[in-house]
């Protein structure tokens, strides 16, 4: 029998991010947001539990569990808040993990210890300024002079890449031409610091906005030889695995956003009252919060099953793509049908739904938008 009950370690880690989010994060997190600022003691405190080194052995400074409890607990922060969650994930799945999956047992010693105890933060640069969806496009470059690395580019909203603690940003390139006439595209570790490589400020967002996001530009920027992650050429073929798992937690993520937005409306519900009567009591709000529930219910289960086909090492590409269209289109419909059941509290950011609305519609689209799923969903089934 199918048994889609969590087991005891992943309940635990689930009351225990719960209990955080709730006693720790919900409080203060409103006041970051309207701030625009980042979260540092929120980020320091979620180091001390171990949250940034949850699916990382215990050799490299993590916890000894595995990708799904990573994924247990981004649900969880996403019930109170994205901006958390966000910095967590894009730290560990896309900072942390191709250290980890590539990188050499030299650049894992270095690297990973501040990474998995949350001491520093890893980004991702791989967007560009022309190229999202299209990850092929890519114009930042890369050459090998002596024993140096050159880079020369920009790249497009990157989450973590600018924070005080920021400590590496790793960054797709193109370091030569392919036989038959493609980029070859390698992926390199950038120091925060490095000369050449210079942060923008923080974008002006809709939402997310108590998370680091920004624009990064290298200028004849050099790093070591040695840090060239993997083998030179496979770039492309990492960042395509790095853009599946993470698409498998921005699911998970996105399941909490929906489920934030049902424990809100519920609660709101039994305390409103128009017209004599708890709105809880009128079937229309009855039926909008049902419905609100089958989405999160519908979604959890299409990111489990992407989870647990990639735990035990099965093809998970078309799993993960429909767990990351069904949980953002979720999440995106649930903050609208709760901002709807709020009414005028709703479009006020002193309220999460309001925050929920605003941080929703980046789900449809970071990690591969839902065109871009639907597309790789088509070529799952062979159609070409």
């Amino acid at each position: 029998m199918l048994d889609f009950r969590l087991p005891s370690e992943y309940e635990d880690l689930r009351k225990t991010v719960e209990e955080f989010a709730r006693e720790e994060v919900a409080p203060v997190i409103g006041d970051y947001y309207e701030r625009c600022e980042f979260p540092y003691p929120i980020v320091a405190k979620m180091g001390q539990m171990g949250l940034f080194g949850l699916p990382f052995p215990e050799e490299h400074g993590g916890m000894g569990g595995d990708y799904f409890a990573l994924c247990v607990t981004l649900e969880e922060l996403a019930r109170v808040d994205s901006s958390v969650a966000i910095t967590v994930e894009a730290a560990t799945s896309l900072g942390a993990m191709p250290i980890y999956r590539f990188g050499t047992d030299e650049q894992k010693a270095r690297w990973l210890p501040s990474l998995t105890s949350g001491e520093k933060l890893g980004a991702f640069g791989l967007t560009e300024p022309g190229s999202g969806s299209d990850a092929g496009g890519l114009t930042t470059t890369a050459r090998l002079e002596g024993d140096e690395w050159v880079i020369n580019g920009t790249k497009a909203f990157i989450t973590n890449s600018g924070t005080d603690i920021t400590g590496l940003v790793t960054v797709a390139a193109v370091t030569g031409t392919l036989p038959d006439g493609r980029k070859e595209i390698s992926s390199i570790i950038v120091p925060s610091g490095t000369p050449g490589f210079t942060v923008s400020k923080k974008y002006s967002k809709v939402g997310w906005n108590a998370s680091d996001t920004r624009e990064l530009s290298f200028a004849d920027c050099r790093v070591p030889a040695a840090n060239l992650l993997g083998e030179r050429g496979r770039g492309f073929a990492q960042f395509l695995r790095t853009l599946d798992e993470g698409r498998v937690a921005i699911a998970a993520l996105s399941v909490g956003l929906a489920q934030g937005c049902v424990d809100e409306s519920v609660r709101y519900a039994h305390e409103r009252e128009t017209f004599g009567a708890k709105i809880g009591t009128y079937q229309a709000i009855q039926f909008k919060i049902a419905e609100m529930e089958a989405r999160v219910h519908t979604a959890r289960l299409a990111y489990y099953e992407a989870a647990s086909r990639m735990l035990r090492g099965e093809p998970f590409k078309k799993q993960a793509a429909i767990a990351k269209l069904v949980s953002s289109e979720a999440a995106m419909d649930n903050a609208r049908d709760a901002t709807q059941i709020f009414g005028g509290y709703g479009f006020m950011n002193e309220y999460p739904v309001g925050r929920f609305y605003r941080d929703a519609k980046i789900l449809e689209i970071g990690e591969g938008t839902s065109e871009v799923q639907k597309m790789l969903i088509a070529r799952e089934l062979g159609l070409h």
